[in-house]
């Protein structure tokens, strides 16, 4: 018997203070539900959100808009304790991606809600502009944090940019606009799982306005705030499962989304036209929010990268699946307290066995289908800051990083697109193609293949790629796990 606590969503506000940039599972899961909480308590109507979508997603654009953009989220915290939540804060979504169904003279558009999304942007009512468009979206090397400006995107934005098609694109030219009107700057606030991501905003935007006109670039510099945020909500992708399981409560909805019941949000504080006093829903504002932000990437989401190429070389399916074998679940409890967590400078007070424990209770939430593939899509982007920062600190330092070592054989290996069973699979990536290549250039030979993966410096750091004893370890680990397992490849961590 299911234990249901269902919540109706309040009423339109009329006013948006927020324009969020990608309209993802992740945002509707997470911001949208403590802003929907806050409007209900407060009573505040001044903070309603238009989204948009970036790319893909034109039909999620269309559906909200059928739905007068409402739409429900489950929060699970077991398979027998849900709590059903009617969102209705996004009042307003546009599109401005590429809209793959091409006309009659086989033309495929762009931008179909461009023009409204800037107006919305430039609208003196926006004083908040929150992103969650993922790594990849913010055009840097993942490595040195430089603007990809030779990326057919980024170039499009700087040849043509009052027609922007990223998110640094739309910002900067929102800003341009909202410059020469004499209006104060939104402040921009990322909600993507990098580490520093407002200051990586920042550089971002500011790079791409330096394309365009410096003394734009110097206004955003000196006058627009980038607060950091550190966001943690399990949302995976939905599965006719889940929707399935919402029928039977009563919920008919195309546009629902499922996550875990826990949820955290914590946001440095600083908004110069305001912002909501969403403290009083649970998000934590702080002076400096990168203690918690590395704490997360390096461990829950580090763990859930580890669990992701290792697992699905063996054709694991979830997350849940995986940490229900011991040897898994033994191999992440070791990772986070002997490499991640060393790595970390924490306020005082801070358990972070305690915080491991947790992790590993939520892995196992029996209720959730958190499909390994979707964490393993675009593992140049977030390996870096998961991995391989935390581990050149310990290498520095003469400690030993085995669970990362056979995370990152594991990562090669997976970039080949099928299992150790072989089993076909898609590899979704920035760099598929290069990983291709590399493949068939090396084939079996793997002192070749190895090396070839740990030069590409828009992955790993030189310091790390350059390391001797890091490339023979990675080059042994890829040997152990393809010839004798996954099983065998995680008891060998234990015989040192």
């Amino acid at each position: 018997m299911n234990d249901v606590t269902r919540l109706a969503a309040a009423a339109p506000s009329g006013r948006l203070g927020i324009v969020h940039l990608g309209l993802g599972a992740f945002h509707r899961a997470h911001q949208a539900v403590y802003l929907e909480r806050y409007r209900q308590r407060s009573g505040d109507d001044t903070w309603g959100v238009s989204s948009a979508n970036l790319r893909g997603g034109v039909a999620l654009v269309d559906a909200l808009r059928d739905a007068g953009h409402r739409y429900h989220v489950a929060e699970y915290a077991d398979r027998d304790n849900v709590t059903l939540r009617e969102i209705g804060v996004i009042e307003e979504t546009h599109f401005t991606g590429q809209d793959k169904r091409t006309g009659r003279d086989g033309a495929v558009s762009w931008g179909r809600d461009l023009d409204a999304l800037l107006a919305r942007l430039v609208s003196p009512d926006t004083r908040l502009v929150t992103l969650t468009v993922t790594e990849k979206g913010y055009f840097l090397s993942p490595a040195e944090g430089s603007l990809l400006r030779d990326d057919p995107l980024i170039a499009h934005d700087i040849r043509e940019p009052h027609t922007p098609r990223t998110a640094p694109g739309i910002l900067v030219e929102a800003l341009a606009h909202r410059r020469e009107a004499g209006q104060p700057p939104f402040t921009v606030l990322s909600c993507d799982n990098m580490p520093d991501n407002g200051r990586r905003t920042r550089a971002a935007v500011i790079q791409l306005a330096a394309c365009r006109d410096i003394e734009l670039s110097e206004w955003i510099a000196s006058a627009v705030a980038f607060p950091c945020s550190m966001v943690d909500r399990i949302v995976p992708a939905m599965t006719e499962t889940d929707f399935a399981r919402l029928a039977e409560l009563g919920v008919e909805d195309p546009n629902a989304v499922v996550g875990e019941a826990f949820s955290q949000w914590v946001v440095e504080d600083d908004f110069p036209l305001g912002r909501p006093a969403w403290e009083a829903e649970g998000v934590e504002m702080v002076a400096d929010v990168a203690p918690f932000e590395t704490m997360k990437l390096r461990m829950l989401n580090g763990s859930h990268s580890l669990l992701a190429y290792l697992g699905a070389l063996d054709d694991i399916e979830t997350v849940f699946d995986a940490v229900s074998r011991d040897d898994l679940r033994g191999l992440l409890r070791r990772y986070m307290l002997e490499e991640a967590a060393p790595t970390l400078s924490m306020p005082a007070g801070t358990d972070l066995d305690a915080y491991a424990d947790s992790l590993l209770a939520r892995f196992a939430n029996d209720s959730l289908r958190h499909r390994l593939q979707q964490i393993a899509m675009d593992g140049s982007q977030k390996l870096p800051q998961r991995w391989l920062h935390g581990a050149l600190a310990r290498l520095e330092a003469g400690a030993e990083v085995s669970c990362t070592v056979l995370g990152v054989a594991a990562w090669i290996r997976y970039t080949a697109g099928h299992d150790l069973h072989g089993n076909a699979y898609a590899v979704d990536d920035p760099l598929a193609t290069t990983y291709k290549l590399l493949h068939e250039a090396h084939g079996e030979d793997i002192e070749a293949l190895v090396p070839a993966f740990l030069e590409l410096d828009a992955v790993f750091p030189p310091a790390l790629a350059g390391d001797a004893d890091f490339a023979a370890a990675v080059t042994a680990a890829y040997r152990n796990l393809t010839r004798r397992g996954l099983g065998e490849a995680i008891a060998s961590l234990g015989r040192r």
